[in-house]
């Protein structure tokens, strides 16, 4: 891919984001199809609720309508791109039916954990199902050793997707913060795709950047709009398909290193008040925790944004 045809597929994401977005907006303001805040939440966010949820609708389709189009102008159509666009529509799917669920009954529930994890479970075994029909080895490196053994990939790439899936859907608490840290993150692995020449990988991510960098207009603060579930869960399973599908897979690790420490926030949360009562942080998910320390929504987001590039640049200097 050229310059040309890279700036092209961004600037047409993120146009057709930025027209499509605040028609949503103003569907979904007639239909009061507004966002439930959760009654264990900081008290000031309750202020939110009703503002429009389910944005990410928007940007899956654009994405989607993108990175299809684009392999088939740029030749670059073929089943990694499907897999991809396949894992960000059936992710987002779910989260569809999520939010619409919270959306009819007006409470923060939706889908039960096993509904959800069940689906989670057949997107990752299609994808493994695509994996193996592309030929691609069924191997991790740990360490510098190499593990070979297919069973314990196919585990593996099932956690990985379904556990990065639900890491940026707990990120998503504040306004703007997980669309600017898949930014980053989709940055990094599209420099990776680039240099690897696996540019209907990096098609697919220059799609998200772009499509994500309209959304933010809406979605930073104070949030016209929240991605909901729709977005996180498919935003979270495609980094996480990105990632195997680069064979970088433990990179996520670091580059996503924000979603990593607001999961294992909300674990260690619930481990150490079960065991003994008490509480590690004020509130779990880890933003939540600074919040009610005194930040605003705005520090957190720069904070955790500096954070995400810091270790996306020292991770990309020891794996190119």
């Amino acid at each position: 891919m050229n310059l040309i045809s890279i700036l092209g597929t961004i600037i047409f994401s993120f146009v057709l984001t930025i027209v499509f977005t605040p028609l949503f907006i103003n569907y979904a303001h007639k239909k009061k199809a507004g966002q439930m805040i959760r009654e264990e939440g900081p008290k000031w966010h309750e202020k939110k609720s009703g503002t429009p949820t389910m944005g990410g609708l928007v940007f899956d389709l654009v994405i989607v309508v993108i990175a299809l189009l684009g392999g088939l102008v740029l030749h670059e159509f073929n089943s990694t791109l499907l897999i991809l666009a396949f894992i960000l529509a059936l992710y987002g799917f779910l989260g569809f039916f999520d939010d619409s669920i919270k959306l009819l009954k007006k409470q923060n529930e939706g889908l039960k954990a096993w509904q959800k994890l069940l689906g989670q479970i057949i997107g990752g075994v299609i994808f493994l199902l695509v994996f193996h029909y592309e030929g691609l080895e069924f191997s991790l490196t740990i360490f510098g050793f190499e593990i070979n053994a297919v069973w314990f990939y196919s585990l593996f790439v099932l956690i990985w997707l379904i556990g990065f899936s639900n890491a940026v859907n707990l990120t998503d608490g504040i306004d703007g913060l997980v669309a600017g840290q898949s930014i980053i993150a989709f940055g990094a692995y599209a420099i990776v795709a680039y240099l690897q020449a696996q540019y209907d990988v990096l098609l697919f991510c220059l799609a998200v950047i772009g499509a994500l960098c309209g959304f933010f207009l809406f979605n930073r603060k104070p949030a016209k709009i929240f991605m909901g579930d729709m977005g996180s869960l498919a935003l979270g399973g495609a980094l996480a398909a990105v990632s195997i599908l680069l064979n970088h897979e433990l990179s996520l690790l670091f580059i996503g290193l924000i979603f990593v420490v607001e999961t294992a926030s909300v674990i260690l949360q619930v481990i150490s008040f079960k065991t003994t009562g008490k509480r590690i942080f004020k509130m779990s998910p880890l933003h939540h925790h600074f919040e009610l320390s005194g930040w605003s929504e705005w520090r957190i987001d720069w904070t955790f944004w500096f954070v995400g590039v810091i270790m996306a640049v020292v991770t990309l200097w020891f794996i190119l």
